[in-house]
């Protein structure tokens, strides 16, 4: 494939990106090379990346959701974009042992309707650029990865993440300060059902091995759960950890949020995570969720979407920046398609949109937040 950029000071060059095979399954991370989703990655200037993936057209668990129209999952983009952060930072030089930890993370889907699966694996090209934010002793510690996502011809959104660097020696020995003891391993983890584990159905799922939350309690604006993941999910678990990695808190934020507001067609337009502490194998993870209605489900005679207001900061500027891009404000409309006066078209402006914002809790002190824009689809 010819993908025609602005690449370094040359903007007439062309940078070719192949997606007929993946990547070494080590550059990010994964032990199954089903699990690798990035194809190709091409240096584009100092610290910037050309990478592409391949979305499959099915998958075990990016695919299994309830109700709305066949779309690539916002959290399959999310994982192809951390893959190719992963890989972009050791094209630029970070050892094979090094462990990107992520403290925060943006995803921001501008164009909801271009994530629709056809006939043939979407192709995403994510320009990554990554910018060294803190360095110790010769050494890059801390930075962010910034990306600019396409599928096909479309921009449909951006991602960031801010990371730590460490070795894997490093990470461990970090471990044990802080527990006092060596952290346990799902090596060492049976898995095994909560019995009070939620219906599939009940969070949007149809296979029980992608629920990831159990002892759920609705109440009229909240949820509360305990996050209990499915140790034999290869997508969520495809190595080892000693901890409950941060895909698994995500998703358990997608699910907590189709459950608080109410609707398991709705897709998430924008999600963010932050991440405080690690969260251990050997406590429960306890997670609320409030969902506040940011524009209601219109008549079919309704005109413009309402304004939301501005963006935030802290883990809501991601949500903040989807409130505006699915609002009348917007340069462009969720789907992408307006009316002659630049109003979003009617169908549009009928679809409900609720902001989420989900806390996690271990030993009763915080250790993570999310916050997601849900929109709901025909």
């Amino acid at each position: 494939m010819t993908v025609e950029l602005e690449v370094a000071d040359n903007p007439a060059r062309m940078a070719e990106l192949s997606f007929t095979r993946t990547v070494e399954r080590a550059l990010v991370h994964r032990t199954a090379v089903a699990e690798v989703f990035v194809t190709d990655v091409v240096p584009a200037g100092p610290q910037r990346l050309l990478v592409a993936a391949q979305l499959p057209l099915s998958h075990g668990y990016y695919s299994d959701h309830l109700g709305g129209p066949p779309l690539f999952d916002p959290l399959l983009i999310l994982e192809a974009s951390r893959q190719a952060g992963i890989a972009g930072g050791h094209l630029l030089g970070f050892p094979p042992d090094t462990i990107m930890m992520v403290d925060r993370f943006e995803l921001d889907l501008s164009d909801i309707s271009a994530l629709r699966i056809g006939h043939l694996p979407g192709e995403l090209l994510i320009d990554s650029r990554f910018e060294v934010t803190r360095v110790r002793r010769g050494r890059v510690r801390q930075g962010v990865v910034r990306q600019d996502l396409r599928l096909g011809a479309r921009h449909v959104g951006t991602h960031l993440m801010q990371v730590q660097i460490v070795s894997h020696d490093e990470l461990a020995a970090l471990r044990t300060v802080v527990r006092g003891t060596p952290a346990p391993s799902t090596r060492d983890m049976a898995d095994v059902t909560d019995p009070l584990q939620a219906p599939p159905a009940m969070v949007g799922r149809v296979n029980p091995l992608n629920v990831v939350l159990a002892q759920v309690e609705p109440g009229e604006a909240t949820v509360q759960a305990v996050v209990k993941p499915r140790f034999g999910n290869r997508s969520l678990f495809d190595h080892h950890y000693d901890h409950l990695p941060a895909m698994a808190l995500t998703e358990a934020a997608r699910q907590l949020a189709l459950v608080a507001c109410g609707d398991t067609a709705a897709w998430p337009a924008s999600v963010t995570g932050e991440f405080r502490r690690f969260a251990e194998l050997d406590l429960p993870v306890h997670a609320s969720a409030l969902c506040t209605e940011l524009v209601p489900a219109a008549p079919a005679s309704a005109g413009k979407a309402g304004k939301a207001g501005d963006a935030g900061d802290g883990a809501d500027a991601g949500a903040g920046n989807a409130d505006a891009a699915l609002n009348g404000d917007a340069a462009r409309s969720v789907d992408g398609s307006r009316n002659g006066d630049g109003a979003p078209n009617s169908d549009e402006a009928r679809r409900r949109r609720t902001r989420v914002a989900v806390s996690f809790l271990q030993d009763g002190s915080p250790i993570a937040e999310s916050t997601l824009v849900m929109v709901q689809h025909d």
